[in-house]
């Protein structure tokens, strides 16, 4: 070996190289969970504090108006099970309404003679699960005429030959007048769930089959367990 050759660095391998690509990832890391914390962590916090404060703030209604014992909730697991689910929910959720749900599903739970355990965690689950619109659309069929009444809205009448429960629905909500295949699939997971009696929108109906209550027992007690308490 010559002397130049010999004072020369020695040229990377392979082997170097995908060490070297590994070590600049590594070093990547650190920067980029600063980032993401930078970007979560204060909204995220921000979200927990307002929650926290809308549910201590009903429960303290409760206390005060419903006569229920704030102290005797704390040892009731089944109580702190459905708090625990329904805050992680909310906390993952900017809409309103889905949060509203969630915290009248506490409510609900903290109330004497609340749904059985189960069902409660698979109602929460439903909310989770659902967008807001599954959430109105029930709304709706559950009993369109206090829907309409509360809504100051008035549906079409009726043609001789009937209608269809979908112009129902478009009526009520007309965003939805171009976008069919979201409030189908909308129905039919709906239908899945059993919360709904009838399989489609599209069946011919008269002004009374199209006012009648279209939710299941079922979709009735979901529904009274996410809207607030009488």
């Amino acid at each position: 070996m010559t002397t130049s050759r010999k004072y020369e660095p020695p040229k990377p391998s392979k082997e170097d190289a995908v060490h070297a690509g590994i070590r600049a990832g590594l070093s990547i890391i650190p920067v980029a969970t600063e980032l993401f914390q930078h970007f979560v962590t204060p909204p995220l916090e921000r979200r927990r504090e307002r929650w926290m404060d809308e549910v201590g703030k009903a429960l303290q209604d409760l206390e005060e108006n419903k006569g229920v014992k704030l102290e005797e909730l704390q040892s009731n697991d089944v109580f702190i099970d459905t708090l625990l689910q329904a805050s992680q929910i909310a906390i993952r959720n900017s809409q309103q309404e889905k949060r509203r749900a969630l915290r009248n599903a506490i409510l609900n739970a903290a109330l004497p003679n609340p749904p059985e355990q189960s069902l409660q965690q698979i109602f929460l689950s439903w909310v989770d699960a659902f967008t807001i619109w599954h959430l109105r659309i029930l709304k709706l069929f559950h009993n369109a005429e206090r829907w309409a009444a509360e809504n100051n809205h008035q549906f079409p009448t009726v043609s001789i030959g009937g209608s269809l429960a979908n112009n129902i629905l478009e009526s009520a909500f007309p965003e939805l007048r171009d976008n069919r295949t979201l409030y189908d699939q909308i129905w039919r997971e709906l239908v899945q769930r059993g919360l709904v009696n009838t399989d489609s929108l599209r069946g011919t109906m008269s002004q009374q089959g199209l006012m009648s209550k279209k939710t299941t027992d079922l979709g009735a007690q979901f529904l009274k367990f996410i809207e607030e308490p009488k």
